[in-house]
């Protein structure tokens, strides 16, 4: 978890007031002594984030305009939340770690907060899962929970197809 801490001081976030998406589950269930129930992808992925101490995020993959990238912000786009009740956009402060797509921000501060566009739902029928590691994290450890994830869809889904694709910070991709 330091890892990911000093990750996001070094791209400007505060860790204390935004943590990466992990730190906020763990804290979660230190607190309330389970994870928040949205539905059965979503509670599935978050199990195997708080599992094996590891971002994990999930979306919903025909939401995107383009294909997905972790990015830096420019400063020009933006980001769908809610805030109140409503449906609010963001302006993202250049330079903050972002995935996108064509359209805007579709997880702010690398792995912090997800947008509303592509959010896993009950009608989501095609997704993809990123699961984010930091050294010192051993590459196997997230492999296991990539297998582990790939497992247990398998189990709620039979008739799911799935693939899994190892991309390293300079782009080679590893199917496993």
């Amino acid at each position: 978890m330091e890892a990911w801490r000093t990750t996001y001081r070094a791209f400007g976030a505060k860790p204390q007031r935004t943590p990466c998406s992990v730190d906020t589950l763990l804290m979660r269930v230190a607190r309330d002594g389970r994870l928040p129930t949205i539905n059965a992808v979503v509670d599935l992925y978050n199990a195997i984030s708080v599992r094996y101490a590891i971002p994990v995020g999930g979306e919903n993959i025909a939401a995107y305009v383009g294909s997905p990238r972790l990015t830096r912000a420019s400063g020009s786009e933006s980001f769908d939340t809610m805030k109140e009740g409503q449906s609010v956009a963001e302006a993202v402060p250049s330079g903050e770690i972002v995935w996108a797509d064509d359209r805007g921000v579709t997880c702010r501060r690398w792995n912090w907060r997800q947008g509303i566009r592509t959010r896993i739902d009950l009608q989501t029928r095609r997704t993809w899962f990123v699961l984010e590691r930091l050294k010192p994290m051993p590459l196997a450890a997230a492999k296991e929970a990539a297998v582990a994830l790939m497992e247990t869809v398998r189990q709620i889904s039979p008739a799911a197809r799935l693939t899994a694709r190892l991309i390293d910070r300079i782009g080679t991709t590893e199917i496993f």
